[in-house]
């Protein structure tokens, strides 16, 4: 996975672990695509001042991953959404040519919609 994504992910996770400077350097750096030189500029602080913030916050976030292991978790769960979302669809699906039974169509997208909302 591309770094800026996997941290943009973490920062989603644990991002409230952070200082409000750590969030706000963070937040240019990898989501405003701004370089260190740019933010220090703009912050009236030096190139490296902003590394270290950014550095400090990478490390929070990633000790934070490595202890919890919150953000692999929740991957895992939406890949075994995914899984039992294509056992309904084929459930359903053999519903409509063998049994044709209404209630179980009915339970089937019953429980593939509480399935997508446990994505949030």
């Amino acid at each position: 996975m591309d770094k800026t994504v996997y941290m943009s992910m973490l920062m989603d996770f644990y991002g409230e672990l952070l200082t409000a400077k750590q969030k706000e350097y963070f937040n240019l750096y990898y989501n405003e695509n701004l370089s260190l030189a740019e933010i220090a500029e703009a912050e009236g602080i030096s190139r490296q001042g902003v590394r270290d913030i950014i550095v400090r916050a990478e490390a929070i976030l990633n000790e934070t991953e490595e202890k919890t292991g919150l953000m692999k978790r929740h991957a895992e769960l939406l890949g075994q959404i995914d899984e039992a979302q294509g056992y309904l669809r084929q459930m359903a699906a053999l519903n409509q040519t063998r049994f044709k039974n209404p209630l179980l169509l009915e339970l089937c997208n019953k429980t593939y919609d509480l399935l997508e909302a446990m994505r949030v």
